[in-house]
């Protein structure tokens, strides 16, 4: 029972609102300084160092690079331009655009709250324009914005593929089917609910074959960072952390001197962004792996991949009870640190069970997003609630249809590996 106090500590330190690196570290000290003070004080800060000390690693500030300079650099504006001329004739029109929107700029943006702040700021004020409700706007902003991660290059998808010793390239070329599916569902909830309520259309008229083509070769730089990204890394031409570097060049170039909105008063703010955000994402990652050094010590997944294989013998069962756990635990804990904290724990007794560790990644990262827009902690909640000024319970009251929408989505990945790995068995 002791060996479970720092676990304790880290939901104590949780509640009281403490950033997670730090009660990551907080409780990770806890154990090392009070009940195994057996190994050197300075052997575990070396693990905080050497946890990180790792070349794919690299990959995360680039990626979170390309976000910033896509903000900076008309890329988004392309984006929902051709999002509008494909999708904004239809019932419900701006609503339809945002959800294309964000399953468009997943592949570069990555990060669910920068594309929920993004859109609040952008969509929905034309969204209450065109007769949305505000609670209405800020809950569909909240719900697509969990597609963003899902779609390649997401950092979780990164992450999760280093801690469950995936390629980090089938990560990204499986996650497109998840994602594919939650738009689909997200926007025949969005067309449901925009009948009902009578929302119009963006646009007067659907575009035609000519209009569609002229939007697509301007949106056409934008669209072929992700598509390059994932070719690159199947041919072999570079490897993710590369595959990075390479985008982070290539949006540069395009927001310098294809769209021209990128300018080099911006770069101060983007090197600023970047290093917030490799910051806030690497502390976390160092001191779950010292968290993670604690429980290994511990042999606590070993002990709770026994009382998994003795609870069931079924992995229909063993899915159902994770997913459950995951959901819980995402309404009060952040995705990426769920991701770090739980994977490292959960990967080794699904493995023991048969299930593959890349459909199980898919069913991970889908859960975790759910998470994001659940009370009472769900951070696209807060968000877009602070963003768009909505309370939460009116916000409540306009999201649950479409968090059953993505519940629905996460029943067919969890169940059907063909649907789950559909685009990785594909072009694998």
């Amino acid at each position: 029972m002791e060996s479970l106090l720092p676990v304790l500590v880290l939901f104590i330190l949780f509640f009281m609102n403490i950033p997670v690196a730090f009660a990551l570290m907080g409780s990770s000290l806890f154990y090392f300084m009070f009940i195994n003070n057996s190994m050197p004080m300075e052997m575990v800060i070396q693990q905080f160092v050497t946890s990180v000390e790792s070349f794919p690693y690299l990959a995360v500030p680039f990626f979170i690079m390309v976000g910033s300079v896509m903000n900076h650099s008309g890329i988004s504006g392309a984006l929902m331009d051709f999002a509008d001329v494909l999708v904004g004739h239809t019932k419900g029109g701006l609503a339809q655009v945002n959800v294309l929107l964000s399953a468009l700029m997943g592949g570069i943006s990555g990060s669910a709250n920068a594309d929920a702040a993004m859109q609040s700021k952008i969509l929905v004020p034309e969204m209450v324009k065109k007769g949305f409700s505000k609670p209405f706007s800020a809950a569909i902003t909240a719900a697509s914005s969990a597609i963003s991660p899902v779609i390649p290059p997401g950092t979780n998808l990164i992450l999760y593929a280093l801690i469950a010793n995936v390629a980090v390239g089938d990560m990204f070329l499986a996650a497109y089917m998840p994602g594919i599916l939650m738009a689909i569902m997200l926007m025949i909830t969005v067309h449901i609910i925009a009948l009902k309520r009578n929302y119009t259309p963006s646009r007067e008229r659907i575009a035609n074959v000519g209009e569609i083509f002229r939007q697509f070769l301007k949106s056409i730089w934008a669209l072929f960072i992700p598509f390059g990204i994932i070719m690159g890394m199947r041919f072999g031409v570079f490897t993710p952390t590369e595959a990075g570097a390479v985008a982070v060049v290539f949006s540069v170039i395009v927001g310098f001197f294809v769209y021209k909105e990128l300018k080099p008063k911006h770069l101060p703010m983007i090197f600023m962004d970047t290093v917030k955000g490799t910051g806030a994402v690497m502390s976390i990652i160092a001191s779950a792996k010292v968290f993670g050094y604690y429980l290994t010590l511990e042999q606590i997944p070993q002990i709770i991949t026994e009382f998994l294989m003795n609870m069931t013998d079924s992995p229909i069962v063993l899915l159902l009870v994770i997913n459950a756990l995951l959901l819980f635990i995402g309404m009060f804990l952040e995705g990426g640190a769920a991701l770090v904290i739980l994977a490292p724990l959960l990967v080794p007794a699904v493995v023991s069970f048969g299930i593959d560790p890349l459909h199980f990644g898919m069913i991970f990262i889908v859960n975790i997003m759910i998470g994001g827009l659940t009370p009472p902690f769900g951070s696209m909640m807060f968000t877009v609630c602070s963003i768009v000024n909505v309370k939460l319970e009116d916000f409540i009251k306009e999201v649950w249809p479409f968090i059953v929408a993505l519940l629905v989505v996460l029943l067919l990945v969890t169940y059907s590996e063909g649907i789950a790995l559909f685009t990785f068995n594909l072009f694998s």
